[in-house]
C-alpha cells in the first residue's frame, strides 16, 4: 500500500469527523440556546390550561431547574469536545496505546489494559462534572438525598461491577475478532446480543440489590389493587417491590425490570408517598401498556438490527488502515493485535454520527408513551392518571413550558401539555386540573 493511498482516506476521515463533529456541536448549543430563552420567556406565568393546579412557584421552580440543566450540558458538552478531541485528533488513544505497548508488550494483556486505562482515564475527567451535578444542581433544587460516603461508595461499586462483568465480555469480543476469522463480528454480535439478554434476566435479582434495597410492597390495600389491576390485564410477575430511592434523590418513578419470568414491577418510596393508590394503579397501567403493545420487545428488536449493522461495520473499519491514522492512531504493524483500539474508536466516533437520528428514535419513544397511556386511559382513570402526571412532573421540576425544536429532538417522553390533552374528554386540560 503506499503513501499517498493511506493519505487520501485518513485526511478525508480527519476532516470529516471534524466536520461533522463541529456540525452537532453547532446544533447542540443551537438547542440549548433556544430551550433556554424559550422557558425563560414563559417563566413568568403558568400556563393557563395548569393555573388551577400549578402554582407560580412550582412553575418557577422547573423552569429554573429546566435552565440550570441546561446550561450544565453545555458545560458537559464543551468538556466532553475537548476530550474527544484529546482521545483522537490530538493522538490521546495513541499516547495511551504505545505506552502500554511498550510495558506490556503486544497480546490480550496490553489489550484490555488499553480498555481499562480508557475507561479509568475517561472516569476521572468525568468525576468533577459529576459531582457538582449532584452536590450542587441537584441540591439546589432539593433533590439531592444522597452523601459524598454513599456517592463515592456506589462509584466504587460501580467500578466493580463494571470491571467484574465488563473485562470477561471485552477479553471475549477481543478473542474473537483475533481468532475466529473474517466474520468474527457475526460470532461476536451473537455473544453482545446472548449477553445483554443474560444480563436483562440477572440485573433485578443479583445486581441492582448492590445498590439499592428493594423490600415487598407491605401496603395490602395497595398490594391489592395493583394485583387486580394486572390480572384485569393479563400480566404476571415474579413481585412487587418498593426501592429505597429515597436515599439519593427526592425524584419519583416506577418501572419495570428483567425479561421474561424475572419481571418485577418496583415503585420508589418517593412515589408512594406522593401518590394516592388510584394514580399509582394509573401509573401502573401505563408500564403495562408497553408490554401490551410489545414496545420493550420492539427495543430490543431494533437494538439487535442496530448492533448487528455496527459489528458488521466495525469488521470493516477494523481492517482499514485509513480507519487509525485519521483518527490519529498509529496502528501496530509488528504483528500486535490492533482490535482494542478499533474497539474504541468506533465507540467514540459512532455518537458523533448518530446524533443526527435522534429526533427519530424521540418520535418513535413519544408515540410509544401516548399508546401506554391511551392502554392506562382504557384499563383505569384517565383523571387519575392525568393527576398522578401533573404530580410526577410537578415533584421533578419538568417544566410545562419547553421549547417545540428541543421536544422533537431530544423528548423520549411527550410534553405534558400534549400528554394530558390526550387524556381530556374535552381534548383540552383546563378540565382536568380545575
Amino acid at each position: 500500500m503506499q503513501d499517498s493511498d493511506v493519505f487520501s482516506p485518513s485526511l478525508a476521515l480527519s476532516l470529516g469527523f471534524a466536520t461533522v463533529l463541529l456540525i452537532g456541536i453547532i446544533v447542540k448549543m443551537w438547542l440549548a440556546s433556544r430551550q433556554i430563552r424559550h422557558v425563560a420567556r414563559h417563566r413568568h406565568a403558568v400556563p393557563a390550561a395548569f393555573a388551577g393546579s400549578i402554582t407560580l412557584e412550582a412553575h418557577q421552580k422547573a423552569a429554573d431547574y429546566t435552565i440550570t440543566k441546561a446550561r450544565f450540558g453545555l458545560l458537559e458538552l464543551s468538556l466532553g469536545t475537548a476530550v474527544l478531541m484529546g482521545w483522537t485528533l490530538l493522538g490521546g488513544l495513541n499516547l495511551l496505546n504505545q505506552s502500554l505497548l511498550a510495558w506490556l508488550g503486544g497480546g490480550m494483556w496490553q489489550q484490555l489494559a488499553v480498555l481499562a486505562g480508557f475507561v479509568l482515564i475517561s472516569g476521572l475527567i468525568d468525576m468533577p462534572l459529576a459531582l457538582y451535578k449532584t452536590f450542587v444542581v441537584e441540591e439546589r433544587f432539593g433533590f439531592n438525598k444522597t452523601t459524598l460516603a454513599l456517592w463515592l461508595g456506589d462509584m466504587l461499586k460501580s467500578s466493580l461491577v463494571g470491571a467484574v462483568i465488563g473485562l470477561p465480555i471485552a477479553a471475549l469480543i477481543l478473542w474473537l475478532m483475533g481468532s475466529a476469522g473474517p466474520m468474527w463480528w457475526l460470532w461476536a454480535w451473537c455473544a453482545w446480543m446472548g449477553i445483554n439478554l443474560l444480563l436483562l434476566m440477572v440485573y433485578p435479582s443479583f445486581i441492582a440489590p448492590l445498590f439499592n434495597k428493594f423490600q415487598p410492597l407491605d401496603d395490602e390495600t395497595l398490594k391489592a389493587r395493583v394485583t387486580a389491576l394486572m390480572q384485569r390485564c393479563g400480566f404476571a410477575a415474579k413481585g412487587l417491590f418498593v426501592m429505597d430511592g429515597s436515599k439519593r434523590s427526592a425524584h419519583a418513578n416506577a418501572y419495570f425490570t428483567g425479561f421474561g419470568a424475572a419481571k418485577r414491577v418496583v415503585f420508589y418510596d418517593t412515589l408512594l408517598a406522593k401518590l394516592s393508590p388510584a394514580e399509582v394503579d394509573a401509573v401502573l397501567a401505563h408500564e403495562l401498556g408497553h408490554f401490551k403493545h410489545k414496545h420493550v420487545i420492539q427495543r430490543i428488536v431494533t437494538m439487535f438490527a442496530f448492533s448487528l449493522l455496527g459489528f458488521a461495520l466495525l469488521g470493516w473499519l477494523s481492517t482499514q488502515v485509513w480507519f487509525y491514522t485519521g483518527l490519529s492512531v498509529i496502528p501496530n504493524m509488528s504483528g500486535a493485535p490492533n482490535d482494542a483500539l478499533a474497539l474504541l474508536l468506533f465507540m467514540l466516533v459512532t455518537p458523533v454520527v448518530t446524533f443526527f437520528i435522534a429526533p427519530l428514535s424521540a418520535l418513535v419513544s413519544r408515540k410509544h408513551e401516548f399508546q401506554a397511556d391511551a392502554y392506562a386511559v382504557q384499563h383505569t382513570s384517565g383523571q387519575d392518571l392525568s393527576s398522578a402526571l401533573l404530580k410526577l412532573y410537578e415533584d421533578n421540576a419538568s417544566t410545562l413550558t419547553p421549547d417545540p425544536v428541543f421536544v422533537k429532538f431530544y423528548y423520549s417522553h411527550p410534553p405534558a401539555s400534549e400528554r394530558l390533552a390526550r387524556m381530556a374528554p374535552t381534548g383540552g386540560t383546563q378540565g382536568v386540573f380545575a
